[in-house]
């Protein structure tokens, strides 16, 4: 037994649709494939970061050091300041201007933390342009 489906046509009509349920699975499957992939690229690594020997920078005229000391008070230039104050302070040394680089410069046994939370203060007052201040290595 067989069964004819076309009704006599001969000739075969041309389709102008695309047809989209490839491209879907196509999309379906790289989605897949990323969402397992994503969490493999980002691995903790214990990383010692190397000292800079990168030739030294020359230095403004009058450059406004912010330093953290190792009992976590900070000074500003030679003045010493209390955080609170900090904001007023850099205002009035800087005449107001707040694209004026800050050079930050802490202490050997001051914590990342410590660290970043005068960055944080900093930026809360509005300046944005901190220099970190290190020794160079010698050759």
């Amino acid at each position: 037994m067989s069964v004819r489906l076309d009704h006599g046509k001969a000739e075969i009509d041309e389709v102008h649709e695309i047809n989209v349920t490839p491209f879907i699975d196509v999309m379906l499957v790289l989605l897949i494939i990323f969402m397992v992939a994503a969490p493999l690229a980002t691995v903790d690594i214990a990383v010692n970061l190397p000292t800079s020997a990168a030739p030294p920078q020359p230095r403004p005229d009058k450059p406004l050091f912010l330093t953290l000391r190792p009992d976590l008070s900070l000074a500003l230039g030679d003045d010493v300041i209390a955080r609170e104050a900090l904001a007023g302070a850099l205002a009035d040394a800087t005449n107001g201007d707040h694209d004026t680089r800050i050079f930050l410069r802490a202490d050997k046994v001051v914590s990342y933390g410590d660290l970043m939370a005068v960055m944080d203060l900093l930026r809360a007052a509005g300046f944005l342009k901190v220099a970190l201040v290190g020794l160079e290595k010698s050759q």
